[in-house]
């Protein structure tokens, strides 16, 4: 049997992109939209992981846009469960950027998800299975 400490462990997702001329506005950083976006995709496969449930996106917690996160980056999206309900989760993604030449790496946007386990009805159902 995993514990919640151990789902959550297992859970942590993470994915690496570049950041492209085709995800970037006219000042030549990521658009806020693409990395919302992407912040909700990792978020949903890490409560998915979690659960191993169906899930769906029912808020959002404040985003930090830290940091400009201009073209030619790399970007790695790190989605962690954070707290535990009885039929939700909420999963806290950071976007770290890095120079594609050099070692510097920093957060640049930071934020919350929550999630919220659902049966083949679309009710809320409890979001991990007690034992």
């Amino acid at each position: 049997m995993n514990t919640i400490d151990e789902l959550i462990k297992k859970s942590e997702t993470r994915i690496f992109k570049a950041v492209f001329p085709n995800t970037t506005n006219h000042y030549e950083t990521l658009f806020g939209g693409t990395a919302l976006q992407l912040m909700d995709e990792v978020s949903f496969i890490c409560a998915t992981r979690f659960s191993r449930k169906k899930v769906v996106t029912i808020s959002t917690g404040k985003i930090d846009f830290e940091k400009p996160i201009p073209e030619g980056t790399i970007i790695e999206l790190v989605a962690k469960v954070q707290e535990v309900g009885r039929t939700s989760c909420m999963v806290k993604v950071d976007i770290y950027k890095e120079e594609m030449y050099n070692y510097d790496r920093e957060i640049a946007v930071s934020g919350l998800f929550k999630f919220v386990a659902i049966d083949n009805d679309k009710k809320p159902i409890p979001i991990i299975d007690k034992n």
